[in-house]
């Protein structure tokens, strides 16, 4: 009686198991699904990476490095982030906060002075709810573009045009380029380290993302495996290299910026950097927190935005943190179900029109 009731409790504990593993995990045998959905965007430029608790489930590349010489994209292709960029930056502030270098509330104007907008603060920066107009739009309309412009560049043409603020400080959630442009000269002022080098010696080399960094077009021309951007042409019935188009020469002229954009990576350095936001290598879990927590606005409501990171919830997966990027030729996301433990990553050097309903598509299969 007492083997027979052993062994009955042994097969239940077994089946709980494996029928939690089952909803639980992801296999591998989501690829079919994922190949599926891509054979019907045969168009589709880019690097897929789809991870289980670091393991990678799905990983295949899709389309050309250059459309003009077809030279096939892999999977270690080196792709510009855009503003997948920003949640790099915010660490390097979360870093120095833990480290007593500053602080959240600070105003700015105790590192960056001659700014004509008071009562911003570092936090306002990190969550977008500064109120600050856009420096590009400034700089677009004033800056002489035969040169590359730099931070200081973009400082001293705030200061100088003044253009009005959008709100007050802390009013509403505005997503700004200007903020975390603003943000990478604070890291440098409070670390006395340039942001780039920062960025390289604190982040990147401790983490080993060797294909990491924010290079310029001439470093990025030295590189064997570089995914170049490029927009698809009706007229000329195929895609073109996005850096022949003059519309999109702000990519040239403030070549120079730090801190909204210009990391280059790949889908496997990101899921480095992915494992190491679960470890307490760059910062303790409870700094962390602050990147995953929303933002309270004057009026004490939330805006789904942290440090760096677009907050959401899946009902099935509890807490979901993300971010996308769009520069010209690149559309990039990357997803974390941070309770689950499972990550998208996709990054696109076509611009594909799709990209939005492929996010949508995989998220599908990933929470099924």
């Amino acid at each position: 009686m007492k083997v027979t009731l052993i062994a009955s409790l042994l097969l239940t504990a077994l089946f709980l198991h494996v029928n939690a593993n089952a909803q639980g995990s992801l296999s591998k045998s989501i690829g079919p699904d994922v190949d599926k959905l891509f054979a019907s965007i045969p168009d589709f430029s880019g690097v897929v990476l789809i991870a289980d608790k670091g393991k990678p489930v799905y990983e295949k590349a899709f389309g050309y490095k250059q459309f003009e010489t077809k030279d096939p994209l892999t999977t270690s292709s080196v792709f510009e982030l855009a503003s997948v960029s920003k949640q790099f930056t915010a660490m390097t502030i979360m870093m120095l906060k833990q480290g007593g270098k500053l602080a959240y509330d600070d105003r700015i104007d105790k590192y960056i002075s001659g700014l004509p907008y008071p009562g911003i603060t570092i936090r306002h920066l990190l969550n977008h709810t500064s109120g600050l107009p856009d420096y590009q739009d400034v700089m677009d309309k004033h800056w002489d573009k035969s040169k590359v412009a730099n931070n200081a560049d973009n400082i001293s043409y705030l200061i100088k045009y003044h253009p009005a603020k959008l709100f007050e400080p802390g009013a509403k959630y505005t997503y700004s380029n200007t903020g975390y442009m603003l943000l990478a000269s604070i890291a440098e002022r409070a670390s006395g380290q340039d942001f780039i080098s920062f960025c390289r010696t604190r982040m990147f080399n401790p983490l080993g993302m060797t294909h990491t960094d924010i290079r310029t077009k001439a470093a990025k021309l030295k590189l064997p495996d570089v995914a170049w951007g490029h927009i698809y042409v009706p007229e000329k019935k195929r895609y073109v290299q996005a850096d022949s188009f003059p519309e999109f020469n702000y990519a040239i002229w403030l070549g120079d910026r730090k801190g909204p954009g210009r990391i280059s990576s790949t889908a496997e350095d990101l899921l480095k950097w992915d494992r190491a936001l679960y470890s307490d290598k760059l910062v303790s879990q409870q700094t962390l927190r602050d990147a995953f927590t929303p933002a309270k606005l004057n009026d004490g409501s939330l805006s789904s935005y942290g440090f760096g990171w677009e907050l959401s919830q899946s009902p099935k997966l509890g807490r979901l943190v993300w971010h996308d990027g769009d520069n010209p030729g690149y559309k990039t996301q990357i997803m974390r179900y941070i309770d689950a433990d499972k990550t998208i990553i996709v990054l696109c050097n076509n611009a594909h029109e799709k990209k939005a309903d492929i996010i949508k598509a995989l998220q599908a299969l990933v929470e099924k």
